[in-house]
């Protein structure tokens, strides 16, 4: 069964039609909805970046509070499995970023990372593959949504 794992800029580009550059993503949730066998896994933390993003975007994009909280019940809690870590698997996540040298903002992708590794996705679909390398380098292929789209 594949497990594709769905970074913010997947639901983002998915969810809200910015024209061309949310082509691709929109077809990748369209063919995940419609695949039987699939369940695609999000975290809850690109849960709440969707949210913070979709309610300060330009006004002509912009949800508000109201609608963005429907969007994430609607289209994310109800046709994904929405993850996170739990307390033992944290302290952990904090050991590996000392390890891996991880600081500042990057913490977060790691996170969302670690996050997707620990519940076996077979691919994590981004549309910032620089800020997920290190999946790569533990076996977790990433790609694009026009790369996954490729494979379907």
């Amino acid at each position: 069964m594949t497990r594709p794992f769905l970074d913010t800029s997947i639901l983002l580009g998915g969810l809200i039609d910015f024209g061309p550059p949310s082509a691709a993503p929109l077809k990748v949730l369209d063919i995940l909805a419609q695949t039987s066998g699939t369940r695609s896994l999000t975290a809850w933390h690109c849960c709440l970046e969707l949210f913070s993003v979709a309610t300060r975007l330009p006004e002509e994009f912009r949800l508000s509070p109201s609608m963005a909280r429907e969007l994430v019940e609607s289209e994310i809690f109800a046709r994904m499995e929405v993850l996170s870590l739990d307390s033992n698997h944290e302290k952990e996540l904090l050991l590996k970023a000392e390890s891996n040298r991880i600081s500042g903002g990057r913490i977060y992708d790691f996170h969302i990372g670690q996050i997707a590794l620990l519940h076996q996705a077979t691919v994590f679909v981004t549309e910032n593959k620089k800020h997920f390398q290190h999946l790569q380098q533990s076996g977790l292929p990433v790609c694009s949504a026009a790369e996954f789209l490729n494979t379907q």
